[in-house]
């Protein structure tokens, strides 16, 4: 039986929800796949940083308070020492799920650069790294012979690289556009129902789908940076998050959706990427009123989906939950599972 230490970087909503699916699947993976897993260190900013070689406890870490000691009446520390972690304790793989910031990926990408450097495999949904620094990642990667694994990175749960990738074998993508950020699309569909943009930002909080700050979503900024990672690795391109324009949804009124509705037409933010005829990418992300025949004006609420434009079957819509917890959790379930099959082939 094989058995993988993991070291968690991050102990916010998909961490912990990784853990409880860990909890529920390890069997079915020792079953299924001849593997289980084990988390031997948890490194948190509000609970501190917990190790423990034969496995941590996990009813106690999830039930660790940070206004109680956090993981120091655990016997663990009070400070999160991603560092010494990453580096010095035997993990296999790291799983790293910390915020992203947009601006510089920072400090997610310091622990995927030590986790990588360290000879660990690396898992994250944190799509600053990705978007940032996903060509020197996947370089340290190869050079030290692990691998680097984020198909959560951009829709959740739902494994859309890791689709295209492996089913779209003899199609050539042309490009492919999409909604990548539930916030902001069930925010339109609630201005489209006559909420004006705060009402349905605050309504969308109250239902786990924004975040406190929910400007990444609305300005189009976390938009961007999926954008920039499927174009990345589906249609072969270099683009930094600069290089794709950006226009938010802040703009939108109730009489705007109001009158797209008139028109047989619907609001929706739209990341898009196409090849050009010179050999470059184009790549955008602005708001669209699309005809309610198009394949992306029935996505509704939080979901997220994408369209690739291939050259010998046309449009291929892949669609799925964008946002939650578990759903996430999974896609970071799922890239464990893909590092087992590519190092027992």
């Amino acid at each position: 039986m094989t058995c993988y230490n993991l070291a968690l970087i991050g102990f916010g909503g998909v961490s912990r929800a990784f853990l409880e699916l860990l909890e529920k699947r390890n069997d079915e993976l020792l079953e299924q796949f001849g593997f289980r897993l084990r988390v031997v260190a948890i490194t948190d900013l509000r609970l501190g940083s917990i190790v423990a070689e034969e496995g941590v406890d996990v009813p106690d870490v999830l039930a660790a308070d940070p206004g109680n000691g956090g993981f120091r009446r655990l016997g663990g520390s009070t400070d999160a020492r991603n560092k010494w972690i990453i580096h010095h304790v035997p993990a296999d793989i790291v799983v790293e799920a910390t915020f992203t910031n947009p601006l510089d990926g920072e400090p997610a990408l310091s622990h995927c650069r030590w986790a990588l450097r360290s000879g660990k495999h690396l898992v994250t949904t944190n799509k600053g790294p990705v978007a940032l620094a996903a060509a020197e990642l996947k370089a340290l990667a190869a050079q030290q012979g692990v691998a680097f694994e984020f198909e959560g990175a951009v829709m959740s749960g739902t494994p859309v690289i890791r689709l295209a990738e492996r089913m779209f074998g003899g199609l050539e993508i042309q490009g492919f556009e999409g909604i990548l950020n539930g916030t902001s699309n069930f925010v339109l569909g609630r201005m489209e129902s006559g909420l004006d943009l705060g009402a349905a930002v605050r309504e969308a909080r109250s239902l786990g789908y924004a975040e406190a700050d929910p400007t990444a979503d609305l300005e189009g900024h976390d938009v961007r940076l999926k954008v920039a990672v499927l174009a990345n690795e589906l249609l072969g391109g270099a683009l930094a998050p600069d290089d794709v324009a950006t226009t938010g949804i802040t703009a939108l009124t109730p009489a705007d959706t109001a009158k797209a509705a008139e028109q047989g037409l619907r609001w929706k933010l739209v990341g898009s990427a196409r090849r050009t005829p010179g050999g470059g990418i184009s790549a955008q992300v602005a708001p669209r009123a699309l005809p309610l025949n198009h394949h992306l004006a029935g996505v509704s609420g939080a979901a997220n989906a994408v369209s690739f434009d291939t050259d010998l079957l046309g449009p291929v819509t892949v669609s799925g939950p964008g946002a939650g917890r578990v759903e996430t959790a999974y896609a970071l379930l799922s890239d464990v599972i893909a590092i087992h099959e590519s190092r027992t082939r």
